[in-house]
């Protein structure tokens, strides 16, 4: 399969810090900032030697720009207006605003290149089987019947980076614990098929597509739909519906925190794994609200740590650490209820 390098983007701005959280965020979620300049320090001739797939125009002063006139004019890639002031990454309106933002770029440009495919048959061709977590005895003392209805469920969220993050913490994880995961990545639909295997063939936990009418079971993660959102009936069972999830990511880490919560309230949990941009944060509260945990891998053991900075910067995470650390912090909670 041939792979796609990502969307050039050119950026126009003429504050610094609108540069730098322009650049922040495009970089972020994927895409190659091939120029982000002041347009007042710009000619013509500069202007026309960028070789760029969009312009992304943003401009706080309102007097009129002839550099920007002639690039309206003569421009041969698309010239996106921006979003206006960007607020602070840690800020409440952060998320809507790049949401807004990626999901105008998604469509003139396309989703940026993201090398999760590669990574899982690099992960397919594993053959080492790591050290697995011992289960504490006040979890094996529990009588837990495999595959009945988990009345606990946790979210495991991830982009770039993802599918091996994910395998670690699966991995480390022992068996037998009366939980059950859905797995939300956003990754290209040519490689949906393959992800179950992948990040499952040397764990305990069974890695499954989702099943609309049934239920997420103990023991089982199910992975998210990419192109139809996955909602809950009243008495916990999946439900896969007929649209999509809401722009501009496919699968909505936020759209699958929030239909967790309303379900499962305080009997959910996310672990937010490496992973680009911001999605998630804008659900964070809601789900924080009605008594969910959040955890989050950390920064230096990412591929990238966009997605869990900023549920840390917005003082959502109650815990971080590696994919291992991680699954020892899961099994210790979950110990502590049936000690």
């Amino acid at each position: 399969m041939t792979e796609k390098t990502s969307a050039r983007i050119a950026v126009l701005a003429d504050t610094s810090l609108q540069r730098h959280v322009l650049q922040q965020a495009l970089t972020g979620n994927g895409y190659q900032v091939v120029l982000n300049s002041d347009p007042a320090r710009l000619d013509e001739e500069a202007l026309g030697a960028c070789e760029t797939d969009l312009w992304l125009v943003d401009l706080a002063l309102s007097e009129d720009s002839p550099l920007v006139d002639n690039l309206l004019e003569h421009a041969s890639a698309p010239v996106l207006f921006g979003e206006g002031h960007a607020p602070e990454r840690h800020s409440e309106h952060y998320p809507r605003w790049e949401r807004r933002l990626f999901g105008k770029l998604k469509k003139l440009v396309g989703d940026p290149a993201v090398a999760v495919g590669p990574s899982l048959e690099t992960l397919l061709a594993e053959a080492q089987r790591p050290s697995r977590l011992e289960l504490p005895r006040a979890l094996a003392d529990t009588p837990l019947v495999a595959g009945e209805p988990a009345r606990q469920v946790w979210l495991l969220a991830a982009s770039l980076g993802g599918p091996a993050a994910v395998k670690a913490f699966l991995d480390a994880l022992p068996g037998g614990l009366p939980i059950g995961f859905i797995y939300a990545q956003h990754i290209d639909p040519s490689f949906e098929g393959a992800l179950p295997q992948a990040v499952g063939r040397h764990s305990q936990w069974h890695v499954n597509q989702a099943r609309h009418g049934d239920a997420v079971r103990c023991g089982e993660v199910v992975v998210v739909p990419i192109s139809r959102e996955l909602n809950f009936a009243d008495d916990g069972r999946m439900q896969v519906g007929e649209r999509p999830w809401p722009e501009p990511y496919s699968p909505s880490i936020d759209q699958a925190m929030l239909n967790l919560a309303q379900h499962f309230g305080a009997q959910c949990g996310v672990i937010a794994f490496s992973g680009m941009g911001s999605d998630g944060s804008a659900a964070a509260a809601y789900l924080r609200r009605q008594g969910g945990l959040i955890w989050t891998q950390s920064a230096e053991s990412c591929a990238c740590s966009s997605m869990p900075d900023s549920l840390r910067e917005g003082g959502y995470s109650g815990f971080s650490g590696d994919p291992r650390e991680l699954a020892a912090k899961l099994v210790e909670h979950l110990a502590a209820q049936f000690s």
